[in-house]
C-alpha cells in the first residue's frame, strides 16, 4: 500500500466525495484506512467502567484505499504515488504530477 499514516488525502468516491483529511490509521492487510473527518457513522455505546457515559457517538469508519488519492504538496491536487531510488540507495516516494518528494 502506497498511502501512509499522516498523508493528506482527498476522497474520490462515495458519500464523502471531495472531502480532504489526514490518514490516522492504515490496515495494509485489508486495504483500508481511516481518514479524519471522513466516513463518520453513528454508534450506540453502552456505559462501561471506562466510559461512564453511554449514548450515541460519532465514529470514523474505514474507507477503501482505492477511493482516496494523496494530495500533491506543490499544487494541492490529487496525485498518484511513484518511487525512485535515492543516491544513498533508499526508496523515496514521489508525486507523479510534479515529481516532488513526498
Amino acid at each position: 500500500m502506497r498511502i501512509k499514516k499522516g498523508d493528506k488525502v482527498v476522497v474520490l468516491s462515495g458519500k464523502d466525495r471531495g472531502k480532504e483529511g489526514e490518514v490516522s490509521f492504515v490496515s495494509p492487510q485489508k486495504g483500508k484506512l481511516i481518514v479524519d473527518g471522513v466516513n463518520i457513522s453513528k454508534k450506540h455505546q453502552r456505559p462501561t467502567k471506562e466510559t461512564m457515559q453511554g449514548g450515541i457517538i460519532d465514529k470514523e469508519m474505514p474507507i477503501d484505499a482505492s477511493n482516496v488519492a494523496v494530495i500533491s504538496p506543490q499544487d494541492g491536487k490529487a496525485t498518484r504515488i511513484g518511487y525512485r531510488i535515492a543516491n544513498d540507495g533508499s526508496k523515496v516516494r514521489i508525486c507523479r504530477r510534479t515529481g516532488a518528494d513526498l
